[in-house]
């Protein structure tokens, strides 16, 4: 077993076809072939040619209205999923770029980049570290039961990035909002990967947390079945030797050991662990044409 498999797994190589989704000449989505069957109901919003979808520019000023109208026209025919009334961000770049924005829901069928924060929460036990990790409730739609980060979520466009942890840091763990706030920003992981509802070229703002050492969380939210405070050895030896992680928290703890020494240059995988957590968000070129 390997720290690098999780990498791997988060950007296997793609094997199947995805047209990219071109508005007003940009690359902004990557969808499958099967799922532009579906939004062929809309060629003057997708029109589809050369191997790819096109989105003129001139419908961009309404480009939200209208994605609004077919994520609820999909959901009704069961196409996608509930819609979730998060609005995700249409960009070619940072989410503060977004020309547009759309349900969470429609977000990885069209290949969207999303973002998302992770939040590793942590105390110190003389020179030990102890970390709070979080096992999902198992009526979860997504990995219902695995194990995750003490705070983890999606990021809707339009929040700002502190209020958002804040939030999330209430309802995932019951954490008051000073002690939320001391959280400290650590960087951005990327990651690209092709699953059952598309392909998720995804964003994860990380943060690391020091915590009182009488410090319990609640969650309050129902997502959060039970939380466990782990010697970060054993934290390590289970990203390292299980699955248990959500996929994707594999990464944060990772990166987390990489920071704290855990995983130092002596790791035969070191480079490519290090240089894995962070490749260009998008299809691969070695991809693309498949």
């Amino acid at each position: 077993m390997s720290y690098l498999r999780h990498i791997r797994a988060c950007n296997a190589p793609v094997t199947e076809s995805f047209l990219p989704w071109y508005i007003d000449g940009r690359v902004h989505g990557w969808i499958r072939p099967a799922f532009a069957d579906h939004l062929a109901d809309w060629p003057d919003l997708f029109e589809r040619r050369d191997e790819a979808l096109h989105t003129p520019s001139a419908r961009v000023p309404e480009l939200t209205g209208r994605l609004a109208q077919v994520a609820r026209e999909l959901a009704a025919r069961g196409v996608v999923t509930a819609l979730l009334d998060e609005p995700y961000p249409v960009t070619a770049g940072g989410r503060e770029q977004a020309i547009a924005t759309v349900d969470r829901a429609l977000a990885a069928p069209l290949g969207l980049r999303s973002f998302g924060q992770h939040l590793n929460g942590y105390v110190r036990d003389g020179g030990r570290i102890l970390m709070w990790v979080g096992r999902r409730a198992r009526d979860r739609l997504i990995c219902p039961g695995a194990l995750d980060q003490l705070v983890a979520g999606g990021l809707p466009h339009g929040v700002d990035l502190w209020d958002n942890l804040v939030k999330e840091c209430a309802e995932e763990a019951g954490m008051p909002e000073a002690l939320a706030r001391r959280a400290r920003p650590v960087g951005v992981l990327t990651y690209n990967r092709v699953a059952e509802r598309g392909f998720r070229p995804d964003v994860l703002y990380c943060y690391d947390l020091e915590l009182p050492a009488d410090f319990v969380p609640r969650n309050t939210d129902g997502e959060v079945e039970e939380f466990l405070l782990l010697p970060l050895e054993e934290v390590a030896r289970i990203v390292h030797e299980t699955d248990e992680f959500k996929l994707n928290c594999n990464l944060v703890i990772i990166d987390f050991l990489v920071r704290h020494g855990v995983i130092g240059p002596d790791d035969p995988d070191y480079l490519e662990i290090v240089t894995g957590l962070h490749p260009a968000v998008g299809m691969p070129e070695t991809s693309r044409g498949l």
